[in-house]
């Protein structure tokens, strides 16, 4: 019988830091892999929700992100979105290791998101200020990594939300408003660096309500019908996508503006290239970052919380799951 190291969600979250997954990111991209040759994921519904299966390959490793997206589950007060990695050995296809794969989401989506902007976040002056609207898993994890890796001091961190009541863990390091409120509008209007992190179907404010450098970062939605952002700001702005084809697929932000006429698909931006150096950001307007999540992220991160992993405990991993191979059966 083969075992397997499992990676729960606190030996996940403790393997790598924020900055050490954004490193991993931008290491993978500028290393030569292209977005673009990534497996695309498949969805299927079930009676209750989606499951959303997200295989990858990258040079020595291959992995799949069993993700269950269930809507009625916080009423439940369960997690509305859960996960399950599976990395393997790419030549073998030998199964390595089990990991968390709501951690590995809560580490990695972040990641993604500061390597797309830091070379817009270079180029800001003085203490960064930043509204996050959420205050979910995903809304604290790009606050948390924001904070880590931003080369300015943090200033104000306001998080937007629909009601205070249920703010959690944004209290612990940030500021909650109401978004309707006038201290929402101020913060928004004053904010560096947007983070749009929720389930809202339609844009959460419009495109004079931020400044005209602002740079916004988007990743509630990977449906075509749902959008965070007014299409207009689109429009006006320097747009990343993680991968063209990929925007145009799931990206309801990008296809709506699209098809509402505002913004040329033609100028969209390759994170790659932006990563890269081969595509510079024009900071006479704002930038904004639509990320709907892919198949190499995941795989990215996990192959580095393994290895991070297996440095710090002598390649013990956290607890020994057993696997059955043919011949045990």
């Amino acid at each position: 019988m083969n075992r397997v190291p499992y990676l729960d969600a606190a030996a996940v979250s403790s393997a790598l830091t924020p900055l050490e997954a954004v490193e991993a990111i931008v290491a993978a991209l500028s290393g030569g892999f292209d977005p673009a040759s990534d497996i695309p994921r498949i969805a299927a519904d079930t009676s209750t929700g989606q499951f959303l299966l997200m295989p990858s390959e990258v040079g020595a490793q291959a992995g799949v992100k069993v993700v269950t997206v269930a809507p009625e589950n916080s009423a439940r007060g369960l997690p509305r979105i859960q996960a399950t990695y599976l990395l393997y050995d790419a030549a073998t296809l030998s199964l390595r290791a089990i990991l968390d794969g709501t951690a590995l989401t809560s580490l990695r989506t972040p990641a993604v998101s500061i390597a797309a902007v830091r070379p817009a976040l270079a180029l800001v002056t003085g203490p960064l200020r930043v509204v996050v609207f959420g205050a979910g898993p995903q809304a604290v994890g790009h606050a948390m990594t924001i904070r880590a890796v931003s080369a300015n001091p943090l200033g104000r961190l306001t998080f937007l939300v629909r009601s205070t009541s249920s703010a959690g863990a944004a209290r612990s390091i940030g500021h909650v408003v109401t978004a309707d409120s006038r201290a929402g509008r101020i913060a928004l209007a004053e904010a560096h660096l947007i983070v749009c992190a929720t389930t809202a179907r339609t844009p959460l404010f419009p495109p004079d309500a931020v400044r005209s450098d602002a740079i916004v970062i988007a990743v509630g939605s990977h449906e075509p019908d749902a959008r965070e952002l007014d299409g207009r700001l689109l429009g006006s702005a320097s747009v990343i996508v993680e991968d063209i084809d990929t925007a145009l697929r799931e990206a309801g932000d990008v296809i709506l503006a699209h098809r509402d006429g505002l913004l040329d698909t033609g100028a969209l931006l390759p994170l790659k290239d932006v990563v890269t150096g081969a595509a510079s950001l024009q900071r006479d307007r704002p930038v904004v970052f639509k990320g709907v999540g892919m198949s190499w992220q995941d795989l990215i991160i996990a192959r580095a919380v393994l290895a991070r992993s297996e440095d710090q405990d002598g390649g013990r991993g956290t607890t020994d799951t057993p696997v059955v191979s043919p011949a045990d059966r």
